[in-house]
């Protein structure tokens, strides 16, 4: 298993916008194989970070979902979203291998 770590540089006049977005991919990431473990918005603290978890049983199964995803039309709905309203300004992804009791 990987679990795959968005670290977001967001926009904080635009946090609405970010949780619309947030809430799209959930189901998007489930809907490819993936077990999404949520977005973390801002609440106390840094008013621009945003954070977000999701796991694939592998890293092919990950790359694999990447590549479909830019195929499909409510992905690309959602990436429009993303950019049409400018809520993100960058991001930075990592990879980590989760250890469970």
């Amino acid at each position: 298993m990987i679990t795959c770590y968005l670290n977001y540089e967001i926009d904080p006049y635009k946090c609405a916008e970010f949780e619309h977005y947030a809430k799209l991919w959930i189901p998007l990431v489930n809907k490819f194989g993936g077990q999404h473990h949520g977005y973390f918005l801002p609440s106390e603290g840094a008013s621009n970070k945003a954070l977000a978890l999701f796991s694939f049983p592998s890293l092919a199964a990950y790359e694999e979902y990447r590549t479909l995803s830019l195929l499909d039309k409510a992905c690309i709905s959602a990436f429009n979203y993303a950019e049409e309203t400018r809520c993100i300004i960058s991001y930075e992804r990592s990879f980590f291998r989760p250890l469970f009791d």
